[in-house]
C-alpha cells in the first residue's frame, strides 16, 4: 500500500524500461502485423497505438506515475528521419523506453516516458 502523501513511487513500482519496452513490442506485434502505410490512416493509427500502449502501461502496474506516449509514423522511403525530445524529471525515478518497427512500407517510432508525481493511482 502506498502512502497517500507520498511524492515517489515505492520501489517496487519504479520505472522498469525493460518492462515497458516489451509492452510496446507486444502492441507493435498485435497491431502492425501486415499493415501498409496508407497516408489517411496515419492520424487514426497513431492514436490508437498511443492509447494501446497507455493502457497496457497502465496495466503494468506503475501507480504513482503520469504517462506520455509517442507515436511518430512514416512512410519508408529509403531517406533518413531524426528525433530528439527532452523533458525534465527526477532521474532517480522517472526513465523512459523506446522502440523502433520497421517494414517495407513503413516505420513507427514510439517512445515511452514516466514521469513520478503525487497523482492517484491508476484503477
Amino acid at each position: 500500500m502506498f502512502s497517500p502523501y507520498s511524492l515517489e513511487p515505492e520501489t517496487l513500482f519504479r520505472f522498469k524500461p525493460v518492462i515497458v519496452k516489451a509492452c510496446i513490442r507486444e502492441i507493435l506485434r498485435e497491431q502492425l502485423s501486415g499493415v501498409q502505410y496508407e497516408p489517411e490512416e496515419v492520424p487514426a493509427l497513431s492514436r490508437a497505438l498511443a492509447e494501446s500502449i497507455k493502457n497496457k502501461l497502465k496495466d503494468a502496474g506503475f501507480e504513482r506515475y503520469k504517462f506520455v506516449v509517442q507515436v511518430v509514423i512514416g512512410e519508408q522511403r529509403g531517406e533518413g528521419v531524426k528525433m530528439a525530445s527532452r523533458c525534465f524529471w527526477d532521474a532517480d525515478t522517472d526513465s523512459y523506453a523506446e522502440d523502433l518497427f520497421m517494414n517495407v512500407s513503413s516505420f513507427y517510432s514510439f517512445s515511452g516516458c514516466l514521469r513520478s508525481g503525487p497523482n492517484e493511482p491508476h484503477a
